[in-house]
């Protein structure tokens, strides 16, 4: 079997036939040669005109009977004839021309019987063999050809099917090759972070509050655990500073500064900006730890541990 998948990759000569099979196809190929060159030829003999053998050939084809044709020593014998009534069959000459017309009409009678008989005793065979028994050769040897061709194919196809668990254990080894390939990547990708990570830490903090953890506030916002004195002096629980008692007090609108950006939670509330100045005034209702905010025609809560009062 695996002669037969070397044959077919080219790594080995095909698988010969039968010696003696062989040798009938090379005679008979051969015999094929000569039987048509000795049947056209034998054609140009008996009908030199080939115009004269086409329409003959037609007629054959289509299965209609040839015309009666004269041929050229019955023309001959006809025309000797005509003459020798002209001059007179009384005359030698005359008499002569016609004795020779006759002869010449018996010759193109054996001509055309020798054409007819050479025609169904020798041209009839050959033209049977061409067409019959060299064709049915021919076809039986192009079906062996084929199923000689087909059954390596088959073969090679059936060792192909079989090695398709090896193919399998291949394509696993192959997978395995890929997950290693993506650990290693995202286990590189997972160092990168780490180095990045490392290095943006070693970066001084803008903010000393920066560096601790952020506290939750009773509104849900997370603020710096170490706050500006400004904004949370030393007082005792429940007492207020200051300024935001004289902001309460006086009802009256302040311009404060804001320490850290701020993201509005929702649509009560102002978004911040460092550094910028905006007005902050006390209304009844709010929580302890808000205060309202207004930036030109924007107004909403602000936390006030982001403030700084201003005078």
């Amino acid at each position: 079997m695996w002669k037969f998948t070397e044959e077919k990759l080219g790594q080995a000569e095909r698988t010969e036939l039968d010696a003696h099979l062989e040798n009938l196809l090379i005679k008979c190929e051969s015999t094929k040669h000569w039987t048509e060159k000795i049947l056209k030829q034998t054609e140009v003999l008996l009908q030199p005109n080939p115009n004269v053998r086409m329409e003959e050939f037609l007629y054959e084809k289509l299965d209609r009977k040839i015309p009666r044709r004269a041929n050229n020593h019955e023309l001959l014998g006809e025309c000797m004839i005509d003459a020798g009534h002209e001059f007179g069959p009384g005359t030698a000459y005359g008499s002569a021309l016609i004795k020779c017309g006759e002869v010449e009409k018996q010759l193109g009678g054996s001509e055309r019987d020798f054409i007819h008989t050479s025609a169904c005793n020798f041209l009839t065979p050959f033209r049977n063999f061409m067409d019959g028994d060299y064709k049915t050769i021919s076809a039986e040897t192009e079906l062996r050809m084929a199923q000689s061709e087909f059954d390596r194919q088959a073969e090679i196809t059936r060792l192909l099917l079989e090695g398709i668990s090896s193919t399998h254990a291949h394509h696993l080894r192959c997978l395995g090759d890929f997950v290693d390939a993506q650990a290693v990547y995202y286990a590189q990708c997972y160092q990168y972070m780490v180095n990045l990570q490392k290095q943006l830490g070693s970066f001084p903090s803008e903010f000393s509050c920066n560096n601790n953890p952020p506290v939750s506030c009773s509104a849900g916002i997370s603020v710096p655990a170490t706050l500006p004195t400004t904004l949370t002096p030393t007082v005792s629980p429940g007492q207020s500073s200051p300024s935001l008692n004289e902001l309460r007090s006086s009802c009256g609108p302040r311009r404060a500064r804001v320490l850290y950006d701020y993201d509005a939670a929702c649509s009560s509330e102002l978004s911040l900006l460092a550094d910028e100045v905006i007005t902050v005034t006390s209304e009844p209702g709010l929580d302890s730890d808000w205060l309202m905010g207004e930036r030109g025609h924007q107004k909403g809560k602000v936390p006030i541990t982001y403030l700084e009062l201003l005078n």
